[in-house]
């Protein structure tokens, strides 16, 4: 089963990582698949990223529906083990959510807005 529910481009794929190379070392993230859990639910996360080989796939499968639910932008990578590194981390990671961006407001808000597009 696929667990993306909407294809990335590449650009924006890339994008969205360094993004979030960019932002762990000024903002706030959170990593795994709980904390994401956590801080979506408290209203607290500014933007999602999901890896999609994540195996089962139902460890991550409720992360889109509480995203759309509270309204907060999600996105795919192709990989946990990629996921992991831009979030500095040694070993992959499910899910990271980006809780604080710092000063890169505008950065993030365009890649929310181009994976909106994408959406719909």
């Amino acid at each position: 089963m696929a667990l993306a529910k909407f294809s990335v481009p590449e650009k924006i794929a890339q994008q969205q990582l360094s993004l979030l190379e960019k932002i762990k070392k000024k903002g706030k993230v959170r990593i795994g698949v709980n904390e994401v859990t956590k801080a979506v639910e408290r209203g607290d996360a500014k933007f999602v990223l999901i890896a999609e080989d994540v195996n089962p796939a139902e460890v991550v499968m409720h992360i889109p529906l509480i995203c759309d639910e509270k309204k907060i932008p999600y996105s795919f990578v192709k990989t946990k083990k990629e996921l992991g590194e831009k979030a500095g981390i040694a070993v992959g990671t499910a899910a990271v959510a980006i809780v604080d961006e710092g000063d890169l407001k505008k950065e993030l808000s365009e890649i929310a807005n181009a994976i909106s597009e994408l959406k719909k």
